[in-house]
């Protein structure tokens, strides 16, 4: 039997791209807001599971286009979308982001990105790419995201909690700003660990407004909270 991660309406292998599905990837790719219009990027798609997951929200009618620089996670992204109900919504490009130079403008970037930055190297060179930031440098890829977003579009990450307010800085000297943001704890009482964050190209003015909300995993008791329940209710198939 393949291995991989099964969703109520898809299945995702891994056996030929470097990191496995995992919570943050859940988590964003069912908090990210669906545009109205326009495509979607997906940034370092990895075994296509955020392209996926936008697929089945939009019943397959938003173009998605999964790009990353790994042979391994082009060809498993490629798989898992033609077995799935959408195989027409997803085109999977080989490119480096960084000199990635599209025709048109997207309205939703979205990335799972790596954020390990000076660390010891994994053993895997695939997985330490995936993982770690040389290769994708935030200042980077936040100026290219730049020229490829449409004028209205959002650029939809998550990020460890540590990490947030030095990447909001380093956005803003790009030009971007966060409209919606959050924090999320592992369980009741404990520190949050992750960051769902959404930027766009907006005035220091506009940004946030106020919506900072904040997701637990699980409560005091270890069980999971009725909030990430109802986030994550159409995919995973124990909720």
């Amino acid at each position: 039997m393949t291995a991989g991660f099964q969703c109520k309406q898809f299945f995702i292998a891994h056996q030929h791209c470097a990191m496995k599905v995992g919570t943050d990837a859940m988590l964003l790719g069912a908090w990210a807001q669906l545009p109205t219009q326009g495509a979607v990027l997906d940034i370092g798609c990895g075994s296509g599971i955020l392209s996926l997951m936008l697929a089945q929200r939009s019943h397959g009618q938003l173009r998605i286009d999964a790009l990353d620089l790994d042979d391994g996670a082009v060809l498993q992204t490629q798989l898992n979308a033609q077995v799935s109900p959408w195989p027409s919504a997803i085109r999977v490009l080989k490119q480096d982001i960084l000199t990635y130079q599209p025709t048109e403008r997207y309205s939703l970037l979205i990335s799972n990105p790596p954020y390990f930055h000076q660390a010891l190297p994994a053993a895997n060179p695939a997985r330490h790419r995936a993982r770690h930031s040389e290769q994708m440098p935030w200042p980077d890829l936040l100026q290219h995201a730049a020229q490829l977003i449409d004028v209205e579009g959002s650029f939809d990450l998550v990020i460890p909690f540590e990490a947030a307010s030095s990447l909001i800085s380093l956005a803003a000297e790009h030009g971007w700003q966060p409209v919606r943001m959050t924090q999320v704890q592992s369980k009741a009482g404990r520190p949050p660990i992750r960051c769902l964050l959404s930027l766009q190209r907006l005035s220091s003015q506009t940004a946030l407004n106020g919506s900072v909300t904040s997701l637990c995993i699980t409560d005091a008791n270890g069980d999971y909270t009725a909030d990430y329940r109802r986030l994550l209710h159409d995919f995973y198939l124990k909720f």
